[in-house]
């Protein structure tokens, strides 16, 4: 690609982002916001921020769990998709940022999208997970309100089917067959062929990544990533003045979570408040002092994330024209020395010929 085009393309894109991200920043009473944060404590706000970054670090290496084996072992590229993921999903609708890091993935590796999709699919399935084992215990060890406190028997049911399916899903794919591997199959054609040897490919890839071990230590992964939120929750309670019981931190995770499955807005803004006021005022918390803790919550959880987000986004998009490019280098200097070799192989067949 041309340099001033590339250039362009980047500086395109950034703007694409940084409007979004004025879109998303309208959205947040930044006064109410500036006061919570203005008379907090620093300390223990700089602790709730690391806590948070931790959580979401933690969850590149659950990532990374599946993307070694499928041919993407490095640990610095799971961790700034991640981050670069994580940040557009503040600002775009339906988790679009975990499309994103498909899209980061693949083109920084090569890797076919499909398996990078699997690998994906592998590791958010210990999301949902990690909450179910999270609302069992919450239940079981704390006192939470009747409205989490329902889900206690259905939480339970579920998470022993999860059980069951992942050791049946674990056993299935230590009996895949060579025949039902993609690459010995005929290639596709035709668009629904090729849409159907996509999803072949991204079946096949779920399965031959799936083994008891890595699923062990997703599991392992998931709980401390869900014990740094809790730790966000409790700092940002802290810094704000605000006295709440674990207990409450523990409840308004789970019932502000419940709403996380599909964004219906960028970051969940005004969900997030309303749910979390509604839970802490079961635990003694006025409200006003409850959407305080819930907007500086947000906004250490959302802005040094989605900065850093927009910052490595063009770095991703850009990378597969540059890797492009560095191959058709080396493919140009190779040529010079294979047409040698051809010469000089054709001047010993000529000398033997009689």
């Amino acid at each position: 690609m041309n340099p001033k085009l590339a250039r362009a393309l980047r500086w395109l894109v950034t703007a694409a982002i940084v409007i979004f991200l004025v879109i998303f920043a309208r959205t947040i009473d930044w006064g109410a916001a500036w006061a919570s944060m203005r008379s907090a404590s620093l300390p223990l706000l700089l602790a709730a921020i690391a806590a948070n970054f931790i959580s979401i670090a933690i969850k590149c290496v659950r990532w990374w769990l599946f993307l070694k084996p499928a041919g993407s072992p490095s640990l610095p590229l799971a961790l700034r998709a991640t981050l670069a993921g994580a940040g557009l999903n503040n600002v775009l609708v339906a988790n679009g940022g975990d499309a994103a890091r498909v899209v980061f993935v693949s083109r920084a590796t090569g890797i076919p999208s499909s398996r990078v999709l699997a690998t994906l699919a592998l590791e958010r399935l210990f999301d949902p997970v990690g909450f179910v084992i999270l609302l069992v215990l919450g239940v079981i060890v704390f006192d939470l309100p009747p409205s989490l406190e329902k889900w206690r028997l259905p939480a339970e049911i579920l998470l022993a089917v999860i059980a069951v399916l992942i050791v049946w899903f674990v056993y299935a794919a230590r009996h895949i067959g060579p025949d039902h591997v993609p690459e010995h199959r005929d290639e596709a054609r035709g668009l629904w062929g090729r849409i159907k040897a996509y999803l072949s490919g991204f079946a096949m890839s779920t399965r031959s990544l799936t083994t008891g071990p890595r699923f062990a230590g997703a599991l392992v992964v998931s709980m401390i990533s869900w014990a740094g939120q809790i730790a966000t929750f409790e700092l940002a309670a802290a810094a704000a003045h605000v006295d709440i019981s674990a207990a409450g931190s523990l409840a308004a995770l789970l019932a502000v979570n419940l709403g996380l499955l599909v964004r219906a807005t960028p970051g969940n803004v005004g969900f997030f408040q309303f749910v979390y006021a509604l839970t802490a005022e079961q635990f003694g918390v006025s409200r006003n002092d409850a959407i305080a803790v819930s907007l500086l919550i947000q906004t250490l959880q959302i802005l040094p994330i989605t900065l850093i987000g927009v910052a490595l986004a063009p770095e991703f998009l850009m990378k597969r024209s540059a890797e492009r490019k560095q191959t058709e280098t080396l493919t140009a200097d190779r040529e010079p020395a294979m047409l040698g070799e051809g010469a000089e192989e054709s001047e010993k067949v000529g000398g033997a010929a009689p």
